[in-house]
């Protein structure tokens, strides 16, 4: 049951996060292709820079949760089971994704986006494992 709905879900939810990563909360086309490729620094950065707690949780927490659901990709796809072919399949796309943003100008190409996504498929590889010990009968 709940690779059924995950399999009906999973697709508008790609497609909404697309949206948020081009068009959502407010982004326009900037002026200049901006690039962030300090990993880590640029993150702490932003956090000792930021005024809100709310805007450190939208944007770093986010960029982790966000991306869980992609850590039960293999239920789709079985080439995916495996951890080590997710994160490449995956790390693959969001750099791609990344590159978009910096061409068309809709975003930054940012490698911390790319590790805190990593991160958040990971959490959701961990969770797939847990969900599929703990609930066979649900699954």
């Amino acid at each position: 049951m709940l690779k059924k709905f995950y399999k009906i879900i999973i697709v508008p939810y790609v497609l909404f996060l697309l949206y948020l990563m081009f068009f959502g909360m407010g982004r326009t086309q900037m002026e200049d292709n901006l690039l962030t490729i300090e990993p880590i620094f640029s993150t702490i950065n932003f956090i000792k820079g930021c005024i809100s707690w709310k805007d450190i949780i939208i944007i770093v927490v986010g960029n982790v949760v966000m991306f869980i659901p992609f850590g039960f990709l293999g239920w789709i796809f079985p080439n995916l089971k495996e951890l080590k072919s997710l994160l490449f399949t995956f790390v693959s796309a969001i750099t791609i994704v990344e590159a978009i943003q910096y061409f068309t100008r809709m975003g930054i190409f940012e490698v911390d986006d790319i590790i805190l996504n990593t991160f958040g498929v990971f959490l959701g590889f961990l969770m797939r494992g847990l969900v599929e010990k703990k609930c066979k009968d649900w699954i």
